[in-house]
C-alpha cells in the first residue's frame, strides 16, 4: 500500500494575515532570507505590487499603499530590512492599535414602534409658538405616527384616538389633536389636477384622430363647370 505524504493547513504556520493567502506570506519570509540589498528592495516591490492586484477594489483609499507597506512588514514580523517609501513608519504597534469605540446611544421612549424621530419632533414642536404653523406640525407628527405603527403592526387596526393618546403621553400632555381632524385625510385639501373622465379621453381621442386624418386625405380638385355659382 502506497502512503501519501499530505500535508494539511491545520499542521502549517498560522497565517498573519489570512486574506493575504499562503502564497503571499512564503514570499515575504523568502525576502527575509535574500543577502542582496537591492534584490531584497526589489523583491519586496514586487510583492507589494501582488497584494495591490489581490485587493484592487481597495485603490481609491487615500492610505492604500501605505496599508500595504505596514501589511508586509507585519507579516514578516517585521524582521523585513528593506526601505519603505517616504512618510511610511511601520511600526509593531500598528498591530496593536484598535479603533476607537462607538458610543450607543441611550434612548429611552415609552413606545419603541414609533422611533426616535418622532421624539425630536415632538420635542421640535413643544419649542414652537403657539398658532397655526404649531398645529400643523402637531397634525404631521400625528400622521406619521400613525404611519410608523402601521408599517411596524400590519396585522392590527390602529385608530385615531390611540395615535393621539399616544401623542399625548410622549408629549406629557402639551400636544393635542382635536377629535374632528382624521390623520388619514390630512393631505386631501391639497389642490390636484383633474383628470378626463373616460368619455373626455374617448372624445378627445376621437377627435384628434379626425383631425389628422383630414389632413391626411387627398384633395379632390373639383372641374370649373360643376363649382357652384353664385
Amino acid at each position: 500500500m502506497n502512503e501519501h505524504n499530505m500535508e494539511y493547513n491545520s499542521s502549517r504556520e498560522t497565517l498573519i494575515i489570512p486574506e493575504y493567502g499562503r502564497h503571499i506570506q512564503n514570499l515575504v519570509d523568502h525576502a527575509k532570507t535574500i543577502e542582496n540589498p537591492e534584490l531584497r528592495q526589489e523583491f519586496a516591490h514586487r510583492i507589494i505590487g501582488l497584494m495591490m492586484q489581490m485587493h484592487p477594489q481597495n485603490r481609491s483609499i487615500d492610505d492604500y499603499r501605505e496599508k500595504m507597506w505596514k501589511h508586509l512588514f507585519r507579516i514578516a514580523n517585521y524582521e523585513l530590512v528593506v526601505e519603505v517609501p517616504e512618510g511610511i513608519h511601520p511600526s509593531p504597534e500598528d498591530a496593536r492599535k484598535r479603533p476607537e469605540k462607538v458610543p450607543y446611544p441611550k434612548i429611552e421612549t415609552k413606545y419603541k414602534h414609533y422611533g426616535n424621530n418622532v421624539q425630536k419632533l415632538i420635542n421640535k414642536a413643544l419649542k414652537m409658538d403657539d398658532g397655526p404653523v404649531r398645529n400643523g406640525f402637531i397634525a404631521v407628527i400625528g400622521s406619521y405616527m400613525k404611519l410608523a405603527y402601521r408599517t411596524w403592526n400590519k396585522e392590527h387596526y390602529v385608530s385615531d384616538e390611540v395615535i393621539k393618546a399616544d401623542l399625548i403621553n410622549l408629549s406629557g400632555g402639551e400636544l393635542k389633536l382635536s377629535d374632528e381632524i382624521s390623520l388619514d385625510n390630512l393631505g386631501s385639501s391639497r389642490s390636484r389636477r383633474k383628470r378626463p373622465t373616460g368619455n373626455e379621453r374617448g372624445g378627445r381621442d376621437r377627435n384628434d384622430r379626425n383631425d389628422r386624418n383630414d389632413r391626411h386625405k387627398p384633395r379632390v380638385r373639383v372641374p370649373p363647370s360643376r363649382r357652384r355659382r353664385n
